[in-house]
């Protein structure tokens, strides 16, 4: 299964107790070839003792939890479920209809500002939009993963370990990051229609299992 193990740097010498832990959970699924799931939930917890003398043990704070069904490969949102397993105040569960609102947009470019209109502020839960924002670029991530999940179902063989060149996904993430920058030269390889070679976790894991000596 996925490593649990701690992906936090180590604390500096003298640190003193934890204050706060906030942890992120997302993941996504195939459940058509036209459709993925993606859920996440985001847990605030304190350390045993902070807030009451003597409990000896961690204080969630906040669990809250979504999920958003998305169409593929038009990355819309078809389907939206929000739940507040713990919260600070009675009423705070009273939001959660409002994220129906995102049945209908679409996580690709501009998504970001428009869940910011949408829910900014007190037009939702501050807990739920950092969640959500943390949530769409899995969606992204997936294009690829929906991918190689289809040809396991029809017993291809694997798209990863092919050169990335017939079709034209990769504009979805331009200007995301300064490698995708649109005057950069992984994007002019691109435009001049230079194949990409898969990405390095990908060669380096095919050697390890000896797959292929050498992807080009």
């Amino acid at each position: 299964m996925f490593k649990t193990d701690s992906i936090l740097p180590p604390p500096p010498p003298g640190a003193r107790p934890i204050l706060h832990d906030r942890e992120y959970r997302i993941r996504a699924y195939h459940i058509a070839s036209d459709r993925l799931l993606i859920q996440g939930a985001i847990r605030d917890q304190k350390p045993p003792g902070l807030y009451l003398r003597g409990d000896p043990d961690p204080m969630t704070i906040h669990h809250m939890q979504l999920s958003i069904e998305v169409g593929f490969p038009s990355l819309e949102i078809v389907g939206v479920n929000t739940d507040f397993e713990t919260h600070p105040h009675g009423d705070c569960p009273g939001i959660t209809t409002h994220y129906q609102n995102l049945i209908g947009l679409s996580i690709a470019r501009g998504f970001t500002h428009k869940v910011r209109e949408l829910f900014g502020g007190p037009r939702g839960c501050t807990h739920v939009t950092a969640l959500l924002q943390a949530m769409a670029p899995v969606a992204m991530q997936c294009f690829w993963s929906m991918r190689q999940a289809e040809a396991h179902l029809n017993d291809e063989p694997d798209p990863m370990l092919e050169s990335r060149d017939d079709n034209d996904s990769w504009k979805r993430i331009m200007n995301t990051c300064h490698v995708w920058d649109e005057n950069g030269p992984h994007v002019a390889h691109k435009i001049a229609g230079e194949p990409e070679p898969p990405p390095l976790w990908i060669q380096e894991r095919a050697k390890d299992l000896g797959i292929i000596e050498e992807i080009q």
